[in-house]
């Protein structure tokens, strides 16, 4: 038996959250979730811009990050008044943190901001840390207005640091120098 992919269910805006109440395709809790479900795909997409084998350990990392972003999403997708245990880990943000730590010292010292872009790989890392900026302001929307499980907003506020740091690292690996944003003041100190 095969899956059917079309349910109709969503035929008129809505759609079902987990515990099966069902809100419009807008609502602010399908948005924050929906947000990550992109932050996800557009990942995925720079994992085809990496080279196999010199960048394979970012694309293996960002393999698990994806498996993560659907731990985030179902936990988004899940109303407070449902009984059903979260699936993102509570550590999942601080296990982002040495990693930060290491890629960035893969890449000179930052004190300005710096044009997003360089090679195809760095640019795709940098648009999915812009598309999970985006999520984390989609779930700060939704905690404003319901319960949220905060352990998702602290891991997408540490992926989007570990996704620019990556950005970095791969335009090093690249040997693409950075452009600075001219009108920067000295804005990072170690």
């Amino acid at each position: 038996m095969s899956l059917k992919i079309y349910t109709r269910g969503g035929d008129k805006g809505k759609t079902a959250l987990i515990g099966g109440e069902r809100r419009y395709k807008d609502n602010v809790r399908v948005e924050a979730y929906g947000a990550i479900d992109e932050g996800g795909a557009f990942i995925g997409l720079a994992m085809t811009e990496l080279d196999p084998v010199r960048d394979g350990d970012i694309i293996l990392f960002l393999q698990n990050v994806q498996q993560t972003l659907w731990d985030v999403g179902a936990d988004l997708a899940r109303p407070a008044n449902i009984d059903r245990p979260f699936r993102t880990m509570e550590d999942a943000a601080e296990k982002l943190e040495p990693l930060i730590d290491e890629y960035k010292k893969q890449s000179e010292q930052l004190t300005k901001f710096v044009l997003r872009g360089g090679s195809k790989g760095a640019a795709a890392l940098h648009v999915s840390c812009t598309i999970i900026r985006r999520a984390e302001r989609r779930i700060v929307a939704l905690m404003q207005i319901e319960e949220i499980y905060p352990v998702t907003l602290k891991y997408i506020n540490r992926l989007s640091d570990l996704l620019f740091v990556l950005a970095r690292s791969v335009n090093a690996r690249d040997h693409l120098s950075e452009i600075e944003y001219e009108n920067s003041p000295t804005v990072f100190h170690d």
